[in-house]
């Protein structure tokens, strides 16, 4: 009771100090914690964001491009699949569906990609979930000329079922290159939390017989997505398609594919990293700083402690224990930081992949941060405490003039 005691009334008298200290340790908590979980989540959440599909075939090339490309609908294609090339993985025994996509336009910046119905009404946009089109929508059929959007595009864009727009020819948006042809929203897509949310869909012969694209390639596809029958198809596909053939890509596992991309991206993992546990030592340094610069102004309140007959071990665990809880004080800041920082990186990585992070999601970090930084600011406390025990009663009882 009595350390507790001392301890509010020093908070409470030094309450600047205080209220400066722990918003920076609030800052250093909530960039840690947030750093640590959006570079966790989005390694679990890119590798696991396959759907239904176990490969792609495309055009000789990168196999992460190739992936990025047909299932997160980033990078350019490498080039286009012919369709007797479609036909013949669909009907290889070793695979159980396969669905072709092609791209090549956009619709102010999100991206229209042909494709066949069969990606919803048989793919699944998760395990155990399939796509389904909003009250009062429905699949695009025969027309060329129809569109199924993406919730996050409709969203966006304001785009409702029965309205029509043009695209635009590219992947990047130009004003100067519009299409003629002019598409109906047929449906809506229910958010999916997947990347098929940033994309307007139509049907494949709508994209591949657009006006103003080549004739050569009516009928080819940009790329395939394979749902195999058995792990040791891919291997046969692999086989045949990477090391005897030299057309074709078939990237496969996908998860150790997209593995890649966070490889690449290891350096800048690390730098993050390096900069939040900097941020974590200053934020702990300001909170010796603070105690520490303070001790003048305590001389004479610790030694009239002293005198009334508290002894050196309590004037020391008062002085640690203001420091951790400052720091405490600083962690219940830091929660509220985390959660700030990680909804603002989610919008961001949500708006230019797709990929959705579960912002309130439970991480042991957030119990493992804060008792780090707890204990680290009672280490913190330690200089000033042992002055505060040192501290002789004779000398800092005269009044000050």
């Amino acid at each position: 009771m009595t350390l507790a005691l001392l301890v509010r009334r020093s908070l409470r008298q030094h309450l600047l100090s205080t209220v400066v200290t722990a918003l920076s340790l609030a800052m250093a908590g909530g960039l840690l914690m947030s750093v640590w979980v959006v570079r966790k989540q989005a390694r679990e959440t890119f590798t696991g964001q396959t759907g239904a599909w176990d490969a792609v075939l495309g055009a000789r090339g990168a196999k992460l491009q190739l992936v990025l490309n047909a299932l997160f609908h980033l990078e350019a294609s490498a080039g286009n699949v012919a369709f007797s090339d479609f036909e013949a993985v669909a009907t290889n025994r070793a695979v159980a569906f396969a669905v072709p996509i092609a791209v090549g336009d956009n619709y102010f910046g999100y991206r229209i990609v042909g494709t066949r119905t069969n990606l919803f009404t048989e793919a699944e946009a998760s395990p155990g979930r399939r796509f389904q089109v909003g009250k009062g929508g429905r699949l695009f059929e025969d027309g060329y000329r129809e569109a199924v959007v993406g919730s996050f595009v409709a969203s966006r864009l304001g785009l409702k079922v029965g309205e029509t727009f043009r695209p635009y020819h590219g992947l990047n948006f130009n004003p100067k290159e519009q299409h003629e042809d002019e598409y109906l929203v047929t449906g809506i897509l229910e958010p999916s939390n997947t990347p098929a949310d940033r994309v307007i869909w139509i049907p494949l012969e709508g994209l591949q017989n657009m006006t103003g694209h080549a004739a050569a390639t009516a009928t080819d596809v940009s790329a395939v997505l394979v749902k195999l029958r058995s792990p040791i198809a891919g291997q046969q596909l692999d086989l045949m398609y990477n090391k005897q053939g030299n057309r074709l890509t078939f990237a496969w596992p996908l998860g150790a594919v997209l593995s890649q991309l966070f490889d690449k991206m290891g350096w800048f993992d690390k730098v993050l990293e390096l900069v939040a546990y900097l941020v974590v030592l200053v934020a702990a340094g300001s909170v010796l700083a603070s105690i520490y610069n303070s001790m003048s102004a305590r001389r004479r309140d610790i030694a009239i402690l002293r005198a009334l007959g508290a002894r050196r071990s309590t004037v020391f665990s008062a002085i640690v224990l203001e420091a951790a809880a400052v720091a405490a004080l600083g962690m219940l800041g830091a929660l509220v930081c985390h959660f700030g920082f990680l909804s603002v990186a989610a919008g961001v990585i949500r708006s230019q992949t797709g990929v959705v992070l579960e912002v309130w999601s439970w991480d042991p970090i957030l119990v493992i941060a804060p008792l780090g930084l707890v204990l680290l600011g009672a280490l913190a406390g330690v200089v000033p405490a042992l002055k505060a025990y040192r501290s002789p009663v004779a000398e800092n009882l005269v009044p000050e003039s």
